[in-house]
């Protein structure tokens, strides 16, 4: 139930020619749109995509199958792009990830 936070590369774009004209020098902004997607939706949703059966596992069966890959797998990092959105006027616009990761041509070559 770990929650990764996702964002659009365009609204990063534009997020990030906003922090550019008007941002303040070592600030940091977090091109946040969905906060916490849980890695099992993620997984779930890449398995389904790729016809990959997808499973639950323990924390040492992880880290068997994920290997150097287990400790990002297990990060839990919630957060939020409130005071970036006040700060400097951003809002996201584009499709968040659970909405792009079961939509058309995600995993279409």
């Amino acid at each position: 139930l770990n929650r990764w936070p996702a964002f659009h590369r365009f609204d990063a774009a534009r997020l990030y020619r906003l922090a550019l004209e008007k941002g303040v020098a070592g600030a940091r902004y977090h091109a946040i749109d969905d906060s916490g997607v849980p890695f099992r939706d993620i997984a779930t949703a890449i398995g389904r995509g790729l016809g990959l059966p997808v499973a639950a596992m323990s924390e040492e069966a992880a880290g068997e199958y994920f290997g150097w890959f287990k400790h990002f797998a297990m990060i839990d990092n919630p957060a939020s792009s409130t005071i970036t959105r006040d700060a400097l006027g951003w809002a996201p616009a584009e499709i968040g990830l659970r909405a792009d990761l079961h939509g058309p041509g995600y995993f279409t070559a």
